[in-house]
Order: structure tokens, then C-alpha cells, then sequence
């Protein structure tokens, strides 16, 4: 028997065997596919060895395209489950629909009008170049996009499929170079399949779910070694190459090509397994460094991984802390575990591949090992509960703040065996203390945010009170008058009135507590118009001399009108009280803002007033002040984007100074091209309060 049919023979029985080894190992849907997949493979080879050289053609190429149909959709399904959908993994789907239909096609017209010559542009070397090429990038595309912790399970197969994928590109440059393929590649050809089936059972039966002075630099020196080791083994099997050679010409081309082929899924394997990595930089830092780490890279890897710049940014603060200590032994997993406020156990906060866990007692064995956060304690493969739940656990580092331990992270065994000595336990506590650091600065921040929510929150509460204090007064004039003038339908009316003002300003001032100033909606308002409605409501109510100027400008401002309202009512009425003299309102409108002066002549404040007391909440001299209305009043202008100044001295009277934004200018949120929307008149919602009043006196 030829050759080359005892290899394709060889290569049908390792991947009839194979199916059985994977079904008993893993039974899922992934699984199963990857069954199908050697089904079809060992159809393929036997077709190699069955079918006579003239005969058959069209099948055996059918099963040649099925074959590589059949990989490429298996690594698309992995692409599927670990990569987050989108338009990549739609191109690479539609690709491979595309390929199936060419594929078809091309056995379809092989079999009525016979085997082309081989050529880049037959429909066939297409197809087979095109499934290749897109292999190659769906593979590429799997293992980048996922992170570190991840590739782990994906790093065998896309290795091994990408290995055979790029021996169909050189089969298919041969072809098109020689018109034929030569005896020796195609035989490597089979041997290349039959390498490639052993670690696919490995693959498979490690993860049963397919989850997912002159001074030299380390990494410099793994890497140098990397490709040393690498260049050796490429040396050697060109040697036994060479030795084959000697023994028998047919023999030499097809043992090099199958073991240059092995040398580099070796090296691919090697390049990306942690726990290869980890055994060669453990070896090359024992022979090569007295010291076991290089602190530089060391501390800049561990601020990379805490801060999240690196590919740790999408990673939770947990993680990120685990990973921290974790990488310092090469630990693949750990559990985080902090104290709650003023909680005595620690609670589980997350994990890096381990499960979850309850709490751990503050008289657990692995604490009392920790010695308050001193000691590094080195624990038994069996813990005791609750910690039995995470599995085999190798360390317990504590997380220090100041003098207090605030956690503690567990980290596992390592990829490979690793020597402890005073060097790495004091590295582990310098990373343990800014890990701590950063998990107190997160607690912090939290506690800053709820603080100032509570503050926000307490602030609007604060201007609800002091005018639902005003609404109070109201009403209980109201009822005061309502004994003497229930009678008068005049009263009546008003009394109606006023009662429906004090329920709608009721409901306002409670959806404020509701709707932070931040979610309000721009507002444009004309202040001419709003102040001689108040002003009429004033001198009707309260008998107060009170004079309007203005330029006669129609300008808008960027305020709601509740929000101008309260805030000119505050100042108005302060004004009123600190003067018997008239009042005077000036408005006189700018380029970019309207200016509101309201000036009174009583007696003036200090400077020292001004900046120590007038603003302050519940600051007050009034005997039944509440002290925050200057102080709401220059809030509600803030949100506005205005604000409020105090010019006065004592003796001089005082001028309130009211500064708006316009919002008629192109470019301002609140400006439509239109006009002001200046809200409910205020008028009619002053009229009840109004009648109320003189019908008090």
C-alpha cells in the first residue's frame, strides 16, 4: 500500500478514536460539534484511502471542502459564545454561508465537466483559500478580543485550527504554483491532521464546559530565552529532517514538513499556556537574577492593574484587586473579602475564577493565621468552612489601611510550583497596602456621593420647608378672617381662590423634592412683565411704595418662573422690611445678561455681614426668621447659571443685584427664536392672597 493511504488510514482511525474520547469527557452542545467535526475528518482521510486516484474525484473533493467547512464553523460557534456579538461576527457568518454555496457549486460543476486545473481563479482553490483565510482571521478575532483570564480555554483549539489552517494555504499555494501537490506535503498534510487530534482531546477534557553594573530587563531576558528555546527546536528537527533524508528520499521532505509543522503548534502551545510561561520564568529567574522580581515593572504592572489602563479597564475594582496580589505568585484565581462599616466578619465581595462565599468569622483559623493583618499565612488544602467552598485555597494576604486591616484576598495554588521566601512575602505586603489603599478610596467616594445626595436632597427640603411656612401663613389668615366674613360671597370666592393657590404651590414645592435641579427643563422668561405683576400684587397687598424702571427691552432670561418668583419675593420682602423709604427695582438689559437691582435705603450691612452671615443657611436676626431665604434665593438664581450680589455699607442702604443669563440669544438651550415662555400669570395666583389680606385688616 502506498504511503500516503497508510498515513490518510492512520489519520481516519485517530479521528474515529477521537469522537469516543471527547463524548467522555464532555457531553454539551460544544462538545458535540466538535465530535461532528472529526466525523467528518475520518470521512475525509478514508475517502483518501478507499477512492481510487481516477475515481471519485468529485466526492473526494466535496469532503475536502466539508472538511474545512466543518473547522471553520466550529471555531465560528466558539466565536459565538465568547466574543459579544456584532457586525464582525455577522461578516464572518455571512462568509460562511457564502463559502457553502460556493463549495457546492464547485462540486456541482467538478462532477458533470471533470477536475479543473488547478488555478487562483478556479471556483474550487477559492473556496478553499477563502475558508482558510477566514479561519485565520475568526481565530484571530476569538482569542484578542477576549481577556487574559479567558484565553485560557480558548488557547488550545485556536492554536491547533489555526496551525492546520495555514498548512491548507500552503497545500493550495503549491497547487497553484506546481499544478499538483507534491507526494511528501500531502503525506505531512496527514500527519499535520493526525498531530492536531491529541491536544484536541486534551482541550476538550481540561474544560468540560469551554468557558468561559550592567543590569538585564526580565522580560527581555523570558523572551530571548523563549526564542532560544524556539530556535533549538527548529534546529533540531531540521537535523532529524536531514536524517530522514539520509535513510530515504521519499521519507525526508514529508518527516520535515510533519515536524516542522508539530515544532510550530509546540511553540504556538507553548507561547500561550500560563502555566509553560510561568515553569520557563521561573527557571530563567533562578538562573539568571539574584533577585526574583523587577521591582520597576513590578510597581508599574500593579498601579496598571489597580487603576485599570490596561486590559483590566472593563473589570470590576474587585477583580482588579485580586488580579493585583494574584499576579505577584502567579495565582490564576482568588476571593476578595472586606469588612462592612463597623462589622467585625469579613464579607465576600468577589471572586476571580472561584465561586462565591459567606462571610468569614473574625474567629476563623485563616484569621487568627493573619495576626491582625501582620502576617502572611500560608494555608493547607483543607480549609475550614465556609472557605471549603472556594476550592483549594494556597494564601491569605491581608488588605491594611493605616493600622487597620479592612480585608483580606485568598489567592490559589499557582500555575506552577513556586518557591515562598521573605522576598515575595514582603512584596505581597507592599501590593496588600495599596490595594487597600484603593479599596478605601472607592469607599470613600461612595460615601462622599451619598453624602452629597443626602445634602442635595436636604437643601431642597430645606426651601420646601421655609415656603410651605409662607403657604402656612396664608391659610391661617384665612381662617382667621373666615369666622367674621364666611357670609360675604366676595369672601367666598376669595377664599376659594386662595385655597386652590395654596394646594397647586403645595403640589409644586413636593414635586421639587422629587426632580433635582439638574433635571429641570430650561425655561425663558420676560422679567419686565413678571415684576410689574408682582410689584401690583405688593402695593395692593402690603401698601408699599414700590417703583419699576426699566430700558423697555423684551429680553428673556434663562429661569423658570416658580424659580424668579421666590427668589425676587425673598429679596423684595427683606428690602421691604430693612426700609420705611419707597423701594426701587431697576432692569437694564446687557449684551449677554439682565441686570435686577433692588435697592431700599435702610440702615446696610457690613462687609463682614455679607460674607459671613448673609448667605449662610439658618443665619438669622429676625426674631422669626428661618434664616434661608437670601440663601434660597441665590441658589435658585445659581441653577439658573445667574446669581446674586450685596452692595451696601452701613447707613447706605443696600443694593440686591440680580444677574441673568438671556436666553435669547442664538446657542442658549432655552432660546427657540420665538419669544418667553413666561408661565401661569402672577396675577391670578396672588389675587386670593390679596383679597385675603385686606379683607384682614
Amino acid at each position: 500500500m502506498p504511503t500516503q493511504q497508510v498515513l490518510y488510514g492512520a489519520c481516519a482511525a485517530a479521528y474515529l478514536v477521537l469522537p469516543a474520547c471527547i463524548a467522555v469527557r464532555s457531553r454539551h452542545r460544544t462538545g458535540l460539534l466538535l465530535i461532528a467535526c472529526c466525523l467528518v475528518t475520518a470521512a475525509w482521510a478514508a475517502s483518501r484511502v478507499l477512492a481510487p486516484p481516477a475515481a471519485w474525484h468529485a466526492l473526494r473533493d466535496a469532503l475536502e471542502y466539508l472538511r474545512a467547512l466543518s473547522w471553520f464553523g466550529f471555531v465560528l460557534h466558539l466565536y459565538g459564545r465568547f466574543v459579544p456579538s456584532g457586525r464582525a461576527g455577522r461578516a464572518f457568518a455571512a462568509a460562511g454561508a457564502i463559502a457553502v454555496l460556493a463549495a457546492a457549486v464547485a462540486v456541482a460543476m467538478e462532477s458533470r465537466y471533470g477536475a479543473a486545473r488547478p488555478s487562483i481563479l478556479s471556483l474550487g482553490m477559492v473556496v478553499r483559500l477563502g475558508v482558510a483565510v477566514c479561519e485565520l482571521l475568526l481565530i484571530e478575532n476569538v482569542y484578542l478580543n477576549l481577556p487574559d483570564h479567558y484565553r485560557w480555554h480558548v488557547a488550545l483549539p485556536c492554536v491547533l485550527l489555526g496551525g492546520l489552517a495555514c498548512f491548507d494555504m500552503v497545500l493550495c499555494a503549491e497547487l497553484v504554483l506546481f499544478q499538483q501537490a507534491s507526494a511528501s506535503l500531502t503525506g505531512a498534510h496527514a500527519i499535520a491532521v493526525i498531530i492536531v487530534a491529541p491536544p484536541l482531546v486534551a482541550a476538550a477534557a481540561r474544560d468540560r464546559r469551554w468557558r468561559p553594573g550592567l543590569q538585564l530587563s526580565h522580560t527581555a531576558v523570558f523572551h530571548s530565552a523563549t526564542l532560544i528555546l524556539s530556535g533549538a527546536v527548529l534546529l533540531a528537527l531540521a537535523a532529524a529532517g536531514e536524517a530522514f533524508r539520509q535513510f530515504g528520499a521519499g521519507w525526508a521532505w514529508m518527516a520535515e514538513a510533519s515536524m516542522v509543522f508539530a515544532a510550530l503548534i509546540g511553540i504556538g502551545l507553548l507561547l500561550t499556556s500560563g502555566s509553560a510561561r510561568s515553569r520557563l520564568r521561573r527557571t530563567v529567574v533562578e538562573h539568571f537574577f539574584a533577585r526574583r522580581y523587577d521591582y520597576r515593572q513590578q510597581w508599574l504592572d500593579c498601579i496598571d492593574t489597580l487603576s485599570a489602563t490596561k486590559s483590566q479597564g472593563r473589570a470590576a475594582l474587585h477583580t482588579r484587586v485580586i488580579r493585583a496580589l494574584a499576579d505577584v505568585v502567579d495565582s490564576p484565581q482568588g476571593a476578595l473579602f472586606l469588612r462592612d462599616g463597623g462589622a467585625e466578619a469579613f464579607q465576600w465581595s468577589g471572586s476571580w475564577n472561584m465561586p462565591a462565599s459567606p462571610p468569614v468569622p473574625p474567629d476563623h483559623p485563616v484569621v487568627a493565621a493573619m495576626r491582625g493583618g501582620q502576617w502572611i499565612a500560608v494555608l493547607d488544602d483543607a480549609s475550614a468552612p465556609p472557605l471549603d467552598q472556594l476550592g483549594r485555597l494556597w494564601l491569605a494576604i491581608p488588605l491594611v489601611d493605616g493600622d487597620q486591616q479592612i480585608g483580606l484576598v485568598l489567592a490559589g495554588p499557582p500555575r506552577a510550583p513556586f518557591e515562598l521566601d521573605q522576598e515575595v512575602f514582603d512584596l505581597l505586603r507592599i501590593v496588600g497596602r495599596e490595594a487597600a489603599g484603593f479599596v478605601a478610596e472607592q469607599r470613600a467616594t461612595r460615601v462622599l456621593l451619598q453624602t452629597r445626595q443626602l445634602h442635595d436632597y436636604g437643601k431642597r427640603f430645606a426651601f420646601v420647608a421655609h415656603d410651605i411656612k409662607n403657604v402656612s401663613s396664608q391659610l391661617s389668615l384665612l381662617l382667621s378672617n373666615a369666622e367674621r366674613h364666611i357670609a360675604n360671597p366676595e369672601f367666598q370666592r376669595d377664599m376659594l381662590e386662595t385655597v386652590g393657590a395654596s394646594v397647586q404651590k403645595i403640589g409644586a414645592l413636593l414635586r421639587r423634592l422629587d426632580a433635582p435641579a439638574a433635571d429641570r427643563v430650561c425655561a425663558a422668561l420676560a422679567p419686565v412683565p413678571r415684576l410689574e405683576a408682582l410689584l401690583a400684587t405688593y402695593r395692593r397687598v402690603r401698601r408699599t411704595a414700590l417703583t419699576l424702571e426699566h430700558d423697555g427691552s423684551t429680553a428673556t432670561v434663562a429661569i423658570g418662573p416658580d424659580a424668579f418668583d421666590t427668589a425676587v419675593t425673598h429679596l423684595l420682602n427683606n428690602a421691604i422690611e430693612a426700609s420705611k423709604l419707597p423701594v426701587l427695582i431697576r432692569v437694564r438689559h446687557e449684551a449677554q445678561h439682565v441686570v435686577i437691582d433692588i435697592i431700599d435705603k435702610g440702615c446696610g450691612m457690613t462687609s463682614e455681614f455679607i460674607r459671613d452671615q448673609l448667605f449662610q443657611p439658618f443665619g438669622t436676626s429676625k426674631r422669626q426668621g428661618s434664616g434661608i431665604g437670601a440663601f434660597q434665593a441665590r441658589e435658585l438664581l445659581r441653577e439658573g447659571g445667574g446669581d446674586v450680589q450685596a452692595i451696601s455699607a452701613p447707613g447706605a442702604g443696600t443694593t440686591m443685584r440680580l444677574v441673568l443669563p438671556r436666553a435669547d440669544t442664538p446657542g442658549h438651550p432655552a432660546w427657540d427664536g420665538q419669544g418667553a415662555t413666561d408661565g401661569p400669570p402672577v396675577e391670578r395666583a396672588a389675587r386670593g392672597l390679596a383679597l385675603t389680606e385686606e379683607a384682614g385688616r
